[in-house]
């Protein structure tokens, strides 16, 4: 129940934190963000941050979970940070309600992950399908939500991305179980390619629907 404990915890103590989404750690001013123009280059280079870091701070909490490492305290409140980073990144375009759900769903989609992440590690198959389950559903509801939110985003496109995002992501969590190594540098690799193309069409389809805000 530790990773649990600490995934909780940290998810109170991140929740209602306030981002740019470009800088952590800085207050948004929604008046100017809402009036706010941004190249296409820099809202390209943003998102890529963001995403980079989703798949790098998870990878710091696969190894000290897989790996039994220290440091899980403070990566684990960073990890948290980000899924409010991305929420706040589609502030200034979507508003406040939709900044906040989709940071909650990716709030979910990591605390469910840490579920999948201890089976995994146990060898429990019938926790691992439960915690599978959630996290493919929780998957649909995040490609649902942006799919609505964008026409430029068709919901199969969306679940595409999403779900193979999830296996890549157990398949770097298996192979780092199993100190299958080169497998695991593998796996990462296909996580940040795939990671890379989800931002830019998510960075695409922004710039399609906001051209007044994206230059």
């Amino acid at each position: 129940m530790r990773w649990k404990k600490i995934l909780i915890a940290a998810a109170f103590i991140c929740t209602g934190a306030a981002f740019t989404g470009i800088d952590s750690g800085k207050k948004i001013n929604k008046e100017k963000a809402s009036n706010a123009v941004i190249s296409y280059a820099d809202l390209k280079t943003n998102l890529r941050k963001l995403w980079e870091d989703h798949i790098v701070w998870t990878r710091n909490v696969i190894l000290n979970i897989m790996d039994g490492l220290p440091g899980a305290e403070q990566a684990v409140p960073r990890l948290l940070s980000n899924q409010d980073d991305i929420g706040n990144a589609i502030r200034p375009f979507y508003g406040d309600a939709a900044a906040n759900k989709l940071s909650a769903l990716f709030h979910t989609h990591i605390t469910v992950a840490a579920d999948l992440l201890k089976a995994v590690k146990a060898g429990n198959d019938a926790a691992f399908k439960e915690a599978n389950k959630n996290w493919n559903d929780n998957a649909d509801d995040i490609s649902i939500f942006l799919s609505e939110a964008n026409p430029a985003w068709p919901l199969n496109d969306m679940k595409m991305m999403m779900h193979e995002h999830l296996k890549l992501t157990t398949d770097e969590a298996v192979c780092r179980l199993k100190k299958d190594y080169a497998g695991d540098v593998k796996a990462y690799d296909q996580v940040h390619d795939e990671i890379l193309k989800m931002s830019d069409m998510l960075a695409d389809g922004i710039a399609k629907q906001f051209p007044d805000k994206v230059k």
